[in-house]
């Protein structure tokens, strides 16, 4: 995590109207050269300011195509840091991206530190024993690197150099194919594949489990022999013995989102008995939460899945939803109008703390500055990182299904939630 200053304390001693105001005006100000970005989970009083909202990569995808053709030479990004990095790796060179506030990081990604992966690929390699290559020139087999894209710039670029690639949550299962069927080259029939996945363990253990792999979780219940093992960075061999990291299909990195870690099977079933006197209530969850949560649940998909079935559910249903509350919110309201209750899946406070610390002092703090011709706060992956990381962000956008947009160098890139 980057250390934030503190900004004048002036800032912190302006209402609500004034904050709101101030950013309008320094927002007409700059105008086109100007784009504000906020990431759904982002607060009510921040993401009024947005011109445009999403999710992670799709946003920043959006903004590289509305950053084209509006000229736009300054994005500052209501978000957290791993995004801000996307951003200035998908749009042009001339395009400078913000941060409002350093400190607003991603516990998930970094948990995965770029370091502490290129160790645990030396350990898996000399654990495996001779025949194995990370390029794939091994008589035995490969490991495919796949990094959840809510990570760091140079882990995405570990895994663009090491033959893997980026996947979403939407996309997981189809990078999973790509990867077991050989990934950069056709899988050899005599060839076995290895998959080691970053950095969100569940996103992990809910795509291999989907995939028919049995999980830790499989085998605590009894069902089976684990296909996946949990690699901990921490502890000596990743906390695994040889035979364990030999027999593992998957190899899951222990990272994990802070929020989604909050929902718990007990949660879904006080939610269900809850709603049974009024007809029941669908459970719906982001694959982020744990797999006992995931498999208790009536669905589960990105935000962006999560958003669609919200808006196209019939008035008269009942939902609980299983993800970051602001969001939720925002979804809950919305469908009050057309006659649609929905309600958080847990009472707890499950909001993303870092993304919280983006608020309207912090935000017209950058803009004030940025109306004087003074950037703060840049984003800006170094190019050796950024060449690789696009290259993991480029396979995964070549093996998935979607539309096209306009992106840097005037190339075409798939729009993916």
């Amino acid at each position: 995590m980057l250390w934030q200053p503190s900004i004048p304390e002036r800032y912190s001693r302006l209402s609500g109207e004034e904050l709101a105001a101030g950013i309008a005006a320094r927002r007409r100000e700059l105008g086109t050269r100007l784009l504000i970005l906020g990431h759904h989970y982002q607060q009510d009083d921040v993401i009024q300011h947005a011109d445009l909202t999403g999710d992670s990569l799709k946003l920043s995808q959006m903004a590289a195509t509305e950053c084209a053709a509006r000229g736009t030479e300054f994005i500052v990004f209501c978000g957290v840091h791993f995004m801000a990095e996307t951003a200035d790796l998908l749009t042009a060179e001339s395009v400078q991206v913000l941060l409002p506030d350093l400190s607003a990081g991603c516990s998930m990604a970094d948990m995965a530190a770029h370091d502490d992966a290129v160790a645990a690929w030396e350990t898996i390699h000399d654990t495996l024993g001779p025949g194995w290559s990370a390029l794939g020139d091994g008589a035995r087999g490969r490991v495919i690197p796949i990094t959840y894209v809510n990570s760091s710039a140079a882990i995405k670029a570990f895994v663009g150099a090491h033959g893997g690639a980026c996947c979403t949550s939407s996309n997981a299962g189809q990078i999973f194919d790509w990867a077991l069927a050989g990934g950069t080259r056709p899988r050899r029939e005599d060839e076995q594949i290895r998959i080691l996945f970053l950095p969100d363990q569940h996103l992990g253990r809910n795509t291999a489990s989907a995939k028919g792999f049995l999980t830790e979780v499989d085998e605590a219940a009894g069902r089976g022999k684990a296909q996946t093992a949990l690699y901990n960075p921490r502890r000596p061999g990743g906390g695994l013995t040889a035979a364990a990291l030999r027999s593992a299909q998957v190899l899951l990195w222990a990272g994990h989102c802070s929020v989604h870690k909050l929902f718990r099977p007990e949660h879904v079933d006080e939610a269900r008995a809850g709603a049974a006197a009024a007809g029941g209530i669908t459970v719906l969850v982001h694959p982020e939460c744990c797999k006992e949560v995931v498999d208790k649940a009536d669905q589960s998909g990105s935000t962006e899945y999560i958003i669609r079935a919200i808006e196209s559910a019939p008035p008269g249903s009942r939902w609980a939803v299983g993800t970051e509350v602001h969001l939720v919110n925002r979804l809950a309201r919305a469908a009050a109008e057309r006659g649609v209750h929905v309600r958080m899946l847990s009472e707890c406070q499950c909001l993303c703390t870092t993304m919280y610390r983006i608020d309207p002092p912090h935000l017209l703090w950058v803009l004030d500055h940025l109306v004087k011709g003074r950037v703060l706060n840049r984003i800006q992956v170094p190019p050796e990182i950024a060449s690789e990381a696009r290259t993991a962000l480029d396979r995964m956008l070549a093996n998935v299904a979607s539309t096209p947009v306009a992106v840097k160098g005037g190339q075409t890139m798939a729009l993916v939630d």
